[in-house]
C-alpha cells in the first residue's frame, strides 16, 4: 500500500510539474535574442554605471541612447581584456596575501555591491584565477537550469526524472574564506553549497560524500548508482562519466546497460563529447539513455541542447552581453587585440568562426573567454562550440581544438581502440606534433596505426597543416600510448587537479610543449611515431 501510495503521489506531482515545464519551454522558445541582447546591455549599463569601471568608462553618458549608439559608444571606450588585464587593472589593488591567509574584496569596483563568491580557477601557465561570481549571475544560472530541465520534461512526458534524483559529479566542495562574507572556490562548490531547499531533495549525493577526496567519492557514487533506483540523472564532464559508470561495471562484473535500468538521462559540457560518444554507445548498447550538452563556464552559460535537436542552442538570455571577435583576427597565442573589431550577435555570419568575448552581470566587461564558437542556424539559434582560441600553431599551421576532437573521435571509430583522454602539443625540436594517448585497459594499442590515422584526419580538415606536412615543414606526429590511470595520477600529483570538473587539456596551453612533454615524460612509455 505504502508503494501505492508513492507511486500515486509521484503519478501527481509528474502531471503536474509536466505542465509547468511544457508551459517554460514554450517561453524559452518564444524567446528573441536580439531583443534580450538589447534588453540585457542596457540593463548591465544602468546598474553598473557608478562602479568605479562604469566611471572610468562613461557608462553613465549611455544612459538615453538607442543600442545602436550606445553600443559604438561602449565598444569604442571600453578595450577588450584578458583576465590578466582585469587583475592588473582593477582586481590586485583589492587583492591580500598574508601566508596563510588570502583576501579579496571587490565592492562596486566592476559590479554593484560586493562580489560574495569567487570561481577559483588554477591556470595552467598564469597563477590562480578568481572569476567574481555575483548573486545576479548565480540567479541567471539557476534560471538557465530550470529553462534546461523545463525543455527535457516537457519533450519527455514519460520522464520519471522527478521523483529521483540527479547525481552531481562535482569537484572539490571546499570553500576558501577571502575575507569581508565572501568565499572562493570551484563553480561546482558554490552551486552545491548555494542551491535552494527545494532542490535539495532532487540532487544526489549528500554533503558529506560530495566532500570525500575524489577517488574514495567516485566509489560511493558507484554504490550509490547500483544500490539505489531514485538516481534518473548523471551530470558532469565525459570523461569522469565514463570513468564512474565502468566502476559500476567493475563492482558487479556485468554491462552498465543491465546495471541501471533507471538511468534516462546524462547532462553533459565542460569538454567536447564527440572522442567519448563511441564508448558511451558501446557501453548502453540499445537502451540508451538521452543525452543533452550544456556550455556553461565559471563566467557566463551560453548554450544548451533542446531533446530532439542535433545541435546546441545559444543562449543570450542570462546576464550576459555577448561580442564576437572573427577567429582570423587573433593572434598566435589566440588572443585578440585591445581594439579588435567585433560583432554582436545580430551581425554575425552562419559558418564563420569567433572568440567570444562577454560583458556580465559579475562585473566582466568586454572580457575574452578563450572559448571560440560558429553559428549554423538563425532560426533557431543553433551553435557549434568549436573549442578553446587554444590552437596548436608552434609551426604556424593554426590547428584547431575542435580539429584535434575530431581526429581522436575517428581514431576511436576505429575497432578495439578506446581512446580515453588525450593531449596534443608542439615537438619543437622535432618539428612535429606530440600526441599523449591515455586508453582503457584492454583496448588496442598500435602507435604507428594511431599517428597514421591522426595525421590523415589533420590534413583532410586543416588546409595549412596538410600544405606544411606535404612541404615537410611539419613531419609525421609521435604518439604516446599510456593507460588511462596514468594521465589521471599524472594531473593529480603534477597539476594538482582530480575530479568532476577538472578537464585534461586536450590541447598544451603551456609555451612550447611543455606539458605534453611533461605527461610523455611522467607516463615513461615507448614513443612510437609513423615511419
Amino acid at each position: 500500500m505504502g508503494e501505492e501510495i508513492s507511486d500515486e503521489r509521484e503519478y501527481s506531482m509528474n502531471f503536474v510539474v509536466a505542465a509547468a515545464a511544457r508551459a517554460r519551454a514554450a517561453r524559452f522558445k518564444a524567446r528573441d535574442p536580439l531583443r534580450s541582447q538589447r534588453e540585457i546591455f542596457h540593463r548591465l549599463i544602468a546598474r553598473a554605471r557608478h562602479t568605479r569601471f562604469g566611471m572610468d568608462h562613461g557608462f553613465a553618458d549611455l544612459a538615453g541612447l538607442t543600442f545602436d549608439k550606445a553600443c559604438l559608444h561602449f565598444r569604442r571606450n571600453v578595450p577588450i581584456r584578458t583576465y590578466a588585464d582585469f587583475w592588473k587593472d582593477y582586481f590586485s589593488v583589492c587583492f591580500r596575501n598574508d601566508g596563510d591567509q588570502v583576501s579579496l574584496r571587490l565592492d562596486n569596483v566592476t559590479w554593484p555591491g560586493r562580489i560574495p563568491w569567487y570561481c577559483e580557477t588554477s591556470g595552467t601557465t598564469a597563477p590562480t584565477k578568481f572569476i567574481p561570481f555575483s548573486s545576479e549571475m548565480f540567479a541567471e544560472n539557476r534560471r538557465a537550469a530550470l529553462d534546461l530541465t523545463a525543455c527535457y520534461l516537457a519533450a519527455t512526458p514519460s520522464s520519471r526524472l522527478m521523483g529521483g534524483k540527479l547525481l552531481y559529479m562535482a569537484g572539490s566542495t571546499e570553500l576558501k574564506d577571502v575575507g569581508n562574507g565572501a568565499w572562493s572556490g570551484d563553480m561546482s562548490a558554490i552551486t552545491l553549497r548555494n542551491r535552494p531547499f527545494y532542490l535539495r531533495p532532487f540532487v544526489a549525493p549528500d554533503m558529506a560524500t560530495s566532500a570525500l577526496p575524489w577517488e574514495e567519492k567516485v566509489e560511493r557514487m558507484a554504490r550509490l548508482l547500483l544500490e539505489s533506483d531514485t538516481i534518473r540523472g548523471i551530470s558532469g564532464v565525459p570523461p569522469w562519466i565514463l570513468l564512474l559508470l565502468k566502476r559500476c561495471s567493475e563492482m558487479v562484473g556485468k554491462e552498465v546497460a543491465d546495471l541501471l535500468p533507471h538511468l534516462e538521462l546524462i547532462i553533459h559540457g565542460g569538454t567536447g563529447m564527440k572522442p567519448y560518444r563511441g564508448e558511451f554507445d558501446r557501453l548502453f548498447g540499445k537502451r540508451q539513455p538521452s543525452f543533452l550538452e550544456l556550455l556553461p563556464s565559471s563566467e557566463a552559460f551560453m548554450a544548451l541542447q533542446v531533446p530532439g535537436e542535433e545541435l546546441m542552442r545559444f543562449a543570450p538570455y542570462y546576464g550576459v552581453f555577448f561580442e564576437f571577435v572573427p577567429f582570423e583576427s587573433l593572434d598566435d597565442r589566440g588572443t585578440p587585440p585591445p581594439d579588435a573589431e567585433t560583432v554582436t550577435l545580430a551581425e554575425v555570419e552562419l559558418g564563420r568562426r569567433y572568440a567570444v568575448i562577454l560583458s556580465t552581470c559579475a562585473g566582466l566587461w568586454r572580457y575574452h573567454i578563450g572559448d571560440t564558437l560558429r553559428f549554423v542556424s538563425r532560426d533557431p539559434l543553433f551553435m557549434e562550440f568549436t573549442g578553446r582560441d587554444r590552437f596548436l600553431d608552434r609551426f604556424e599551421e593554426k590547428v584547431t581544438q575542435g580539429e584535434v576532437e575530431e581526429a581522436v573521435a575517428e581514431l576511436n571509430r576505429q575497432p578495439g581502440v578506446a581512446v580515453r583522454e588525450f593531449m596534443a602539443g608542439a615537438d619543437i625540436p622535432g618539428l612535429r606534433h606530440l600526441w599523449v594517448l591515455a586508453v582503457r585497459p584492454g583496448s588496442v594499442r598500435d602507435g604507428r596505426r594511431f599517428a597514421d590515422i591522426l595525421d590523415r584526419s589533420l590534413t583532410a580538415r586543416n588546409a595549412d597543416y596538410a600544405a606544411f606536412r606535404e612541404q615537410g615543414r611539419i613531419n609525421p606526429p609521435m604518439v604516446v600510448i599510456i593507460d588511462e590511470g596514468l594521465i589521471y595520477a599524472w594531473s593529480k600529483e603534477c597539476r594538482g587537479k582530480l575530479g568532476g570538473q577538472s578537464k585534461i587539456p586536450h590541447i598544451d596551453p603551456a609555451p612550447d610543449g611543455d606539458m605534453v612533454r611533461d605527461l610523455a615524460r611522467y607516463s615513461d612509455r615507448k614513443i612510437f611515431h609513423v615511419a
